[in-house]
């Protein structure tokens, strides 16, 4: 799922060639244009930009030729450069913009400088990353190796780029046509390795291979033999003619193009040169948050002018203290642990102001609490839709789903950053919130308070086999892939700790350390316990409820309605709406399950994603969107049977209740950390969806129902523990 959708969108049809373009931020002024670069790639790869800017100013992207959804003629006169310039003044003309500033990126720049030189009216100020202006000469490695003589001479064995290792320059001998014909993944796996030299780089990696293949081997030939860019001698003239401002970007690592062009390009213009040290030659997609606030930067120094503000400053001792609450909308577990925390903290500090930067479905459990909710929180993207739409039938790949959410990640971050620089926090408090931990490592001189990072589980861990992972069927083993990039998501997660251990001034786990299951991060990497005992501080299990109210089972089974002699089996499946399809099977296996257990009752929770109305009914069966307090109908039913998240299962192992799981295939929290904390409860019955036909399950709910379990107690201070392990920081 994007992070952002177009305000609207169309084509512009130019010489024949259809290009389409999409506004964002139309509202908002100045127009920023980002433009495409070499057909290789479509205009996606400006989607870690696109949410943030947009927020700021107004956006305009386009495909060109080639690529995306703009045509892709075999027509070498299409992609000649007086042809691209052509097809920014168009899109310009088509989104009826006056003046832009332009962004680019490696051979964008040719066309930015084009239109900047000889189009001054129509360019506020011009961004250059990665530039590909030949202003100096190329690294000597890729004139030796693309020699086509030596080219000819040689086979390089295949990239060895998917299993996340970088290839010899001796494979710039790939860059040919004929090679690039006769192997075209193959090319994109060694080209996009050079453009990312940066450690940790599989998923920039694998989203430019996935672009790369949406067009042709003959569509880049073809661009190749038309694009004819101007000579040396001609782009410094262009450059000495600039009479507006000008950014350059530039990695000091850039395998593409050496960082002696974009020195060369900021000298001749006169523009700013922001190196960027370690970095390669897509800086915006391995390091969008320096990129981003450069380009903002940029633009507000050339755009309007902001209207006066009224500003209040107020004097430390009268500050009241103020906490930033970011809770996960994956399930609603967080929302209702979080708030016990809360609860709890308050009582230590009962002056303390809590604003909650949320989402849907958190925001409504929030808005029931009388919570505050930060009114910047309409702009999050929302990553619950993003994990529905990846999910299939009873089956998320979670660990792709939150590498594929990256470009949400990036977003919400942003905004994150704009939050808590705008307005002084004591405290911000992540609850499994990834892109704030993520990023503050990336960029730790961005931390501007203390920070406590919250978690139920530590460590991703690979699930094999699954045929939906990225490259499927094209000769990559998944389950290998998945096992290296898995092992590489942990260990970039370990380095973040140990080079800046002051970015988290607390990590709590939600949780006892015999929770934590007993496996290494990946080879060669410690194993999880041992180095999250050294690492983190332990809360123990945070209910966010009192179970011992709840002993007095029939009172509260009279309370909430539910009659003597009835057998009550309530069925949920959290709040994310991924659980339809096991809702349907269990509702489908409620006649002959009536028919087995007298008296049944099932009580259906879709959640507040999932349509009530969508489901089947009959006698004897309800189904609710929501229901306020489930937690106390989970202590008082006969048996439940919900999705293998933690939560619940957590909830009817401290009221001590029989349950039936059923984790999501190929959800590597739900199948391993989650079953390894309930085997050592003692708790549940486990059940793989593959097995959870109707009929089996009604045979299950009549052998469980009314069981008698005798799990390990559930400590209930973990709410407490956590707030005093907090209390501290403010």
């Amino acid at each position: 799922m994007r992070a952002c959708e177009p305000d609207w969108e169309g084509f512009v049809e130019i010489g024949g060639v259809k290009l389409h373009y999409e506004v964002h931020g139309d509202d908002h002024d100045p127009t920023v244009l980002l433009l495409p670069t070499w057909t290789i790639i479509h205009k996606r790869f400006w989607k870690a930009q696109l949410a943030y800017l947009a927020r700021h100013f107004r956006v305009v992207t386009y495909d060109g030729p080639g690529n995306g959804r703009s045509d892709a003629p075999l027509d070498p006169e299409v992609y000649h450069h007086e042809r691209q310039v052509e097809y920014a003044l168009a899109v310009l003309d088509s989104t009826c913009t006056e003046r832009a500033v332009l962004v680019s990126l490696s051979q964008g720049s040719y066309w930015t400088l084009g239109l900047a030189a000889n189009h001054p009216g129509r360019v506020l100020g011009s961004v250059y990353i990665g530039s590909g202006l030949p202003l100096a000469e190329q690294h000597p490695d890729r004139a030796t190796y693309q020699d086509p003589v030596y080219a000819a001479s040689v086979e390089p064995p295949p990239s060895s780029v998917p299993m996340a290792r970088q290839d010899p320059p001796e494979h710039w001998t790939k860059a040919t046509v004929e090679y690039i014909r006769r192997d075209h993944e193959d090319f994109l796996w060694f080209f996009f390795g050079q453009c990312f030299p940066e450690p940790y780089s599989t998923k920039p990696i694998e989203d430019c291979v996935r672009w790369g293949l949406d067009t042709s081997p003959e569509v880049l030939v073809t661009e190749k033999q038309g694009e004819q860019p101007p000579d040396r001698a001609t782009l410094e003239a262009w450059c000495r003619r600039l009479d507006s401002p000008t950014l350059v970007i530039h990695g000091d690592d850039d395998r593409i193009s050496p960082l002696r062009r974009a020195e060369r390009l900021a000298e001749l213009t006169g523009g700013d040169l922001l190196v960027l040290e370690a970095a390669g030659h897509i800086p915006l997609s391995r390091d969008p948050v320096p990129v981003n606030l450069a380009i903002r930067r940029f633009v507000e120094r050339i755009g309007p002018q902001p209207p006066p503000e009224r500003v209040t400053w107020t004097r430390g001792r009268s500050r009241r203290r103020k906490l930033l609450y970011l809770s996960s909308p994956i399930g609603l577990g967080h929302a209702r642990r979080d708030l016990a925390i809360a609860q709890e903290l308050r009582a230590l500090h009962p002056d303390v102001q809590i604003d909650w930067l949320a989402q849907h479905p958190v925001t409504k459990v929030l808005e029931a609490a009388g919570e505050h909710i930060h009114p910047a929180s309409t702009h999050l993207a929302n990553e619950s839709s993003h994990i529905e739409a990846e999910s299939g039938e009873h089956d998320l790949h979670c660990f792709q789903a939150l590498r594929k959410m990256d470009e949400i990640l990036v977003a919400n971050f942003m905004l994150f950053h704009d939050v808590v620089t705008s307005e002084s926090y004591d405290l911000v408090v992540g609850d499994e919130a990834w892109e704030v931990d993520h990023f503050l490592h990336e960029n730790p001189e961005l931390k501007c308070s203390a920070y406590a990072w919250l978690t139920d589980f530590v460590g991703m861990l690979p699930m094999t086999g699954s045929r939906r992972g990225p490259f499927a069927g094209s000769g990559i083993d998944p389950d290998e892939r998945e096992a290296i990039v898995a092992a590489e998501v942990n260990a970039e997660m370990i380095e973040h700790i140990e080079r800046f251990p002051y970015v988290r001034d607390r990590a709590i786990f939600v949780g006892d350390p015999d929770d934590i299951v007993p496996a290494r991060f990946g080879p060669d990497l410690p194993v999880i316990r041992e180095w999250t005992e050294a690492h983190y501080d332990f809360a123990g299990y945070v209910t966010g409820f009192d179970p011992s109210p709840l002993t007095d089972r029939e009172a509260l089974r009279a309370e909430l309605g539910y009659r003597p002699g009835e057998q009550v089996c309530v069925v949920t499946v959290g709040g994310s709406g991924v659980g339809g399809d096991l809702l349907r099977r269990v509702i489908a296996a409620f006649p002959e399950a009536k028919r087995r257990v007298a008296g049944l009752r099932m009580v259906v929770v879709a959640g507040p994603r999932i349509d009530p109305s969508a489901m089947p009914s009959f006698e004897g069966l309800e189904v609710h969107a929501f229901v306020p307090g489930l937690y106390r109908h989970l202590a008082a039913c006969d048996l439940a049977v919900v999705q293998g998240g933690l939560t619940s299962c957590m909830e009817l192992t401290a009221t001590q209740r029989p349950f039936i799981y059923i984790p999501l295939r190929h959800h590597f929290e739900q199948n391993l950390h989650v079953a390894h904390r309930l085997d050592r409860y003692g708790a549940g019955r486990r059940l793989d969806y593959d097995e959870a036909d109707p009929d089996h399950l009604a045979v299950l709910i009549a052998e469980q129902i009314g069981r008698e379990v005798d799990y390990l107690p559930v400590a209930s201070d973990g709410a407490a523990r956590a707030a005093d392990l907090l209390a501290d920081l403010l």
